[in-house]
């Protein structure tokens, strides 16, 4: 009894009650996907992109649909190469119709992808899988049953795969009769205010004329301003972007620049999140960039931009080519408390 009164003590809350609720509902809808057919990834990122399903839910959907119900055979390995190409993997598993394949992939910057290895787009969602990263791979079937044999081959097969080996004659995994459907994603269409825009102060000094394009745009007071609110979403993160220094050095102004810039970005697109690296390390303080002799004139800083409705890459790009130049000021002329209206 003691152990049930601790198990059941978080419905205490009527919230919490009322997420595990939902959380079933939710599970039962997967079941009955899993039954007609569906991959579990395919559902789970239709779920996420709906909105209607958050990240922490995903491992105990795993365990308990996957592993629980259906008895999925699952392994994990630690990838040995880096994978950029996939046509490979999909156009291998997707011969399959003995067994049903999910590849569950953590994601360095994203945490846990869930990935039908039998759609190429699926696989090509992630951009790359990285070395040393860890994948799990579950194999089964929501309907009738597998062999451990054909579990356990099937299992190999992906393992070899993913290591980038030729793949094998698998006449045993081809043969069978479970097809799989594609999942349609539902279109949202989300109604957003338009930021109204402040004039921009005129230039200081007289007889100077700004070049074209490269005026700093105005402010917006508040992060509230402009700004929509966070959706749900299944989460993606595009390639990296070079971005190069042009100023003779990326000094405390090029920093700086790039602050406002980003969180310009962030404070339009709140659910978008944007990576830096220099040197194949990842930035997560951009100050650390300002150290003399650092980060020089033809150096590259990359960057990356994850989250579920991506935009403005193309525009976040030239601004931080532009404040990564000796134009580096036209951002900082405007107060501190003041976000850019750039986006």
């Amino acid at each position: 009894m003691t152990n049930l009164l601790h198990e059941v003590e978080v419905l205490n809350r009527r919230e919490t009650f009322n997420k595990v609720v939902n959380h079933a509902k939710t599970v039962t809808e997967i079941v009955d996907s899993l039954e007609g057919n569906y991959n579990l990834a395919d559902v789970l990122n239709n779920l996420m992109a709906e909105g209607r399903l958050e990240g922490g839910q995903i491992s105990p959907i795993l365990s308990s649909i996957l592993v629980d119900k259906y008895h999925y055979s699952v392994k994990s390995t630690n990838l040995s190469v880096n994978i950029t190409e996939f046509e490979t993997i999909a156009g291998e598993i997707s011969k399959w119709k003995a067994v049903d394949v999910v590849f569950v992939y953590f994601h360095p910057e994203l945490g846990i992808t869930i990935i039908n290895p039998k759609r190429l787009e699926s696989l090509k969602a992630v951009q790359n899988m990285k070395k040393n990263e860890l994948v799990n791979v579950y194999v089964g079937a929501a309907k009738g049953t597998v062999s451990g044999e054909i579990k356990e081959l099937a299992l190999g097969r992906c393992l070899g795969l993913l290591d980038l080996e030729k793949p094998k004659a698998s006449p045993s995994l081809v043969r069978g009769s479970l097809t799989v459907k594609e999942v349609r994603v539902a279109k949202k269409v989300a109604v957003v205010q338009k930021p109204r825009r402040e004039k921009a102060a005129p230039a200081r000094g007289k007889g100077k004329k700004a070049a074209a394009g490269k005026a700093a745009p105005a402010a917006i007071k508040s992060k509230a301003q402009g700004a929509p609110a966070a959706t749900g979403g299944s989460s993606r993160m595009t390639p990296f972007y070079s971005i190069p220094v042009t100023n003779e050095l990326f000094h405390n102004g090029n920093v700086e620049a790039w602050k406002k810039i980003i969180e310009s970005y962030t404070t339009k697109y709140p659910g978008l999140e944007v990576y830096i690296f220099y040197e194949g390390e990842r930035i997560h303080d951009i100050n650390t960039l300002f150290k003399w002799g650092k980060v020089k004139h033809g150096c590259a800083i990359l960057i990356a931009v994850a989250g579920s409705d991506i935009k403005d890459v193309a525009k976040l790009q030239r601004y931080l080519k532009q404040g990564a130049s000796h134009l580096f000021e036209s951002f900082l002329k405007f107060p501190v408390n003041h976000i850019l209206n750039l986006f």
